[in-house]
């Protein structure tokens, strides 16, 4: 405003008249605009929430979001990276993993030796697919196999956690719910028999804020040892997994797992569910029914 004009003093009838007519006014514009915030076709772009996903929708996203951030995780010998997605309506993370190693001896610093050593992402998105199967993919992320950084990799979804198993055990903490964690826990056990996975340490067990037990990182599974790696380890289990393990056929293994695992792979894991299925029948008729199964 410049200051050699003074502006015109409206009459006191006049002020008196923009006193209310002014607040009538902004409330009418204000109950618009709401009334515009609420209509579809005001709204360009409406978020969609993660938990609302299906696993096929999830999938999807995985397989067609864009990378918009890419870091690296300081956890995981396998070097991981976490990168972050978005499809223009959902914004979420996942872990890719390229690893691909194929040794014919390899040799550990603990003295062990293994025979066609194989640490590779296809293991994980097998176990993914090998999970569905056995419903056990409410506790394996979903995984998809993807391109990132001119590499093929697997691609996990993003489980915000709370702990990993090392870090509950730590902290000394104890779930509200012993009955499901026990469950959890001998899924989790069965599942690591049948794959043989040589890697199922407390790292890659982790655990939400709601006591969920998420299995992770299955790079170093199907090993092609037709024994199981630590039988002792199936004490319970629940009646719907051992169902599924019992009417599990390599031709439905063959189908799903295709082109991740091939014959090498599966044909052991067969032999090892049949142990598994051996030892918790031989549970029942040492201990009883009550004292081996879950519900």
């Amino acid at each position: 405003m410049r200051h050699d004009i003074v502006p015109a003093r409206a009459p006191a009838g006049s002020r008196r008249l923009l006193r209310w007519a002014v607040p009538a006014l902004i409330a009418i514009l204000l109950a618009g605009g709401q009334a515009a915030a609420q209509s579809p076709s005001v709204v360009a772009v409406a978020e969609t929430s993660a938990a609302a996903l299906t696993r096929d929708e999830i999938v999807q996203f995985l397989e067609s979001a864009r990378v918009v951030r890419s870091r690296d995780l300081p956890k995981g010998v396998t070097r991981p990276v976490r990168l972050t997605l978005t499809d223009g309506r959902l914004t979420h993370d996942a872990v890719f993993s390229s690893v691909e190693e194929r040794v014919p001896i390899m040799r550990f610093r603990t003295g062990r030796t293994e025979l066609d050593f194989v640490d590779s992402y296809r293991y994980s998105i097998a176990a993914y697919r090998l999970a569905v199967l056995l419903g056990l993919d409410d506790m394996v992320p979903v995984t998809v196999e993807r391109g990132h950084d001119g590499r093929r990799g697997a691609l996990s979804w993003w489980i915000d956690a709370k702990w990993d198993e090392e870090q509950r055990i730590k902290q000394k903490l104890r779930p509200p719910d012993a009955l499901a964690w026990v469950r959890q826990i001998c899924r989790m056990r069965v599942f690591a028999q049948l794959l043989a996975d040589a890697d199922r340490n407390q790292g890659n067990m982790l655990i939400t804020g709601d006591w969920k037990v998420w299995m992770i990182d299955f790079t170093r599974a199907f090993r092609r040892t037709r024994e199981l790696p630590n039988p002792e380890d199936l004490r319970r289990c629940d009646r719907e997994l051992l169902a599924r393990l019992r009417a599990l056929t390599k031709e439905q293994v063959e189908e799903t797992t295709k082109p991740f695992i091939g014959g090498a792979e599966i044909e052991p894991l067969m032999a090892r569910r049949d142990l598994i299925l051996a030892r918790f029948e031989h549970l029942v008729a040492e201990r009883g029914e009550a004292a081996v199964m879950l519900d």
